[in-house]
């Protein structure tokens, strides 16, 4: 048995977050907790939506408590804040990290037994669905707006750790490219590869099965027409990025990652290193490593990336073309293809035992090992 999780509700296109405050009256809410972080605020991104918020004389309080790589502090204190708020709803605006803290914050005050945040780790046992919260994405890669899993540092640990919860979707997802056009090129670079990367994984993870694959095969092909021109900031990338890493996520929230992730989740963890760019740095890598243990899959990838004459190829062949296509990519969207200069060669044992553990591994189509996980590290230092 397969089970598929949705937003009840997404809205798509320029002018989209235009349906915030219909979605919040048409639903008998009456004040929202607006979560962001301090640098869309600083730049006016946030005032988007609150602007409209005002507006449409609906009160909100504003919790700007995030950090890139949320913390168990951010999301107790926006607990605290948001009883303290006598909000009724959750308006999350941001990337994954503005998601995934109100993800956290809305879950607990709906299933207060769960307020250390750290019993929530894994497939949650909640109870009660979150606040019902409205996600407006401003970066082109997460999909957090759309997925049922949301990530939470441990600091004192030096880990982060994966909940899956289909209590803490949110209702309304908005997905609205003028809201992704100030993303700086570095931002959209990663970000945009952390939704191929998504796609990708999702692709040949041990729980892919044909509805995810439609979303998944999809998701490829238009992040890799879109993700060269937003990078540029050219409008039609963005729209199409907006809707690839969306489209990624529906999967991806399903099915399940792999050992991408894992590892990226433990760098972060330990070094603070944007989500993003960890996974692009790793994917190529990572992708070589799976090859064999994917079927035809990696035909149909170098497929959707716009290789030509995949049908001719052997497989040796459609394996490599697929691997390098996503090099090029990284590559001409300015990602590194190396963890020098992040990872130390003495850390690389605790960092491949907590890639192991993470919540992500199970589902990488190879079988792999704590050893086989620091030679990864290893070749890309």
């Amino acid at each position: 048995m397969n089970r598929f999780v949705l937003n009840g509700v997404s809205y798509h296109g320029k002018g989209a977050i235009e349906a915030v405050p219909q979605e919040i009256k048409s639903r008998g809410l009456t004040k929202a907790f607006v979560t962001s972080d301090p640098d869309l605020v600083k730049f006016g991104v946030t005032a988007k939506v609150t602007d409209l918020l005002d507006a449409a004389e609906i009160p909100y309080t504003l919790y700007d408590n995030i950090k890139p790589n949320p913390t168990v502090e951010n999301v107790q204190t926006g607990v605290a804040a948001f009883k303290e708020s006598e909000a009724d709803c959750i308006v999350a605006i941001g990337g994954g990290s503005s998601m995934d803290t109100a993800k956290a914050i809305g879950v607990i005050i709906t299933n207060p037994e769960f307020e250390d945040v750290l019993s929530l780790e894994g497939e949650s046992p909640t109870k009660n669905p979150c606040v019902p919260t409205i996600a407006v994405a401003t970066t082109a890669g997460t999909a957090a707006e759309v997925t049922i899993n949301y990530v939470i540092t441990d600091v004192e640990k030096e880990r982060k750790f994966v909940c899956v919860d289909p209590h803490d979707i949110p209702v309304v997802a908005i997905v609205d490219p003028d809201m992704m056009s100030s993303m700086p090129k570095g931002l959209t670079a990663a970000t945009g590869m952390d939704a191929l990367t998504h796609a990708i994984e999702g692709y040949i993870t041990k729980g892919a099965w044909e509805l995810s694959d439609m979303f998944h095969i999809k998701a490829i092909e238009i992040i890799a027409r879109s993700l060269r021109g937003a990078v540029e900031n050219d409008p039609d990338g963005r729209e199409g990025m907006a809707l690839g890493q969306y489209v990624a996520g529906m999967g991806f929230s399903n099915v399940g990652l792999g050992v991408d992730h894992s590892m990226a989740h433990t760098l972060s963890a330990h070094y603070d290193t944007p989500h993003g760019k960890a996974c692009a740095i790793l994917l190529p890598t990572v992708m070589r490593y799976n090859a064999e243990y994917t079927g035809e899959k990696y035909r149909e990838i170098a497929r959707a990336m716009g290789v030509e004459g995949v049908d001719d190829m052997t497989q040796e062949e459609y394996r490599k073309a697929a691997c390098d296509a996503v090099q090029q990519l990284s590559e001409d969207v300015g990602i590194e293809s190396s963890l020098k200069g992040i990872v130390k060669e003495e850390d690389i044992p605790v960092l491949s035992k907590d890639a192991f553990a993470d919540a992500c591994c199970p589902g990488n189509p190879r079988d792999t090992s704590e050893e086989e996980i620091a030679e990864l590290f290893r070749s890309l230092l």
